[in-house]
């Protein structure tokens, strides 16, 4: 990809088209890597739904990536849901007679310890990455079964206990996906999103890459996805983010 001004990028002439006639969906798309690769795949001809549960947050990105001349349309729904997902799902129908594919974001990150990880703050983990993920796999495994899936799982450099139960119960959904005929692919990029597409590009580009219809009878993978480090200044905006993230109480405190 080429990059141009403010970190964001336009496509190179190979990969304008690469999935022309695809429709894909974007979920969890109103935060972190959504921005990114519902972008990325605007610029290679997919027409792009997003997906997420802040609707202000996804008509923002969706109307960013239609200045730049994606074809996109931002969905409000819940996919850990399995009545919201079905109607998201068919909704998009609705609208495109047809679903290719859904990359799904499964990386939400704890703001505390193992030892000091609430309940409630568990739950919302498990819900946002393993509940969520579960469910969609099996309402496309019972409406849409051709659909692929790609999931972006947790980040490899979370520290804590709590990723492992998460990221191996992903992992291990798409390892055997195949048993019910599905194609399931697991990425784990290295780190967060950075806000700045071609420090992300590395994960836009392995998206991409499993969106291609030529690449159509992989599954089962799993992926890790190394990233270039955030500089000093983007690791500053980083730990701003979460300290506004703390006095807001949207997360805990860590010790």
């Amino acid at each position: 990809m080429t990059s141009s001004a403010g970190g964001a990028f336009s496509p190179s002439p190979a990969q304008r088209g690469l999935l022309t006639n695809q429709v894909i969906a974007v979920t969890s798309a109103d935060q972190g890597y959504g921005r990114p690769i519902g972008t990325a795949l605007a610029h290679a001809g997919a027409s792009v739904i997003l997906v997420g549960t802040a609707p202000e947050n996804l008509a923002a990105i969706a109307s960013g990536i239609e200045q730049q001349g994606g074809q996109v349309i931002p969905l409000a729904a819940d996919v850990s849901v399995p009545l919201d997902c079905i109607s998201a799902l068919g909704r998009i129908l609705d609208i495109y007679g047809e679903l290719h594919g859904v990359v799904h974001l499964a990386d939400k990150r704890a703001y505390s310890t193992f030892q000091d990880l609430s309940e409630n703050e568990w739950m919302d983990l498990f819900g946002a990455n393993v509940k969520s993920t579960v469910a969609l796999t099996q309402v496309l495994r019972r409406r849409h079964p051709q659909t692929w899936l790609t999931i972006v799982g947790p980040h490899r450099d979370e520290a804590g206990l709590q990723v492992q139960p998460q990221r191996g119960a992903i992992r291990s959904l798409v390892e055997h996906a195949g048993q019910e005929d599905m194609r399931l692919n697991l990425l784990l990029p290295s780190r967060a999103s950075s806000g700045d597409d071609r420090l992300d590009q590395p994960l836009t580009d392995a998206v991409l890459a499993l969106a291609m219809p030529s690449l159509g009878h992989l599954g089962g993978n799993v992926l890790e996805v190394p990233l270039p480090p955030l500089p000093r200044a983007g690791q500053a905006r980083s730990d701003q983010v979460r300290a506004e993230q703390i006095r807001s109480g949207q997360v805990d405190r860590q010790p």
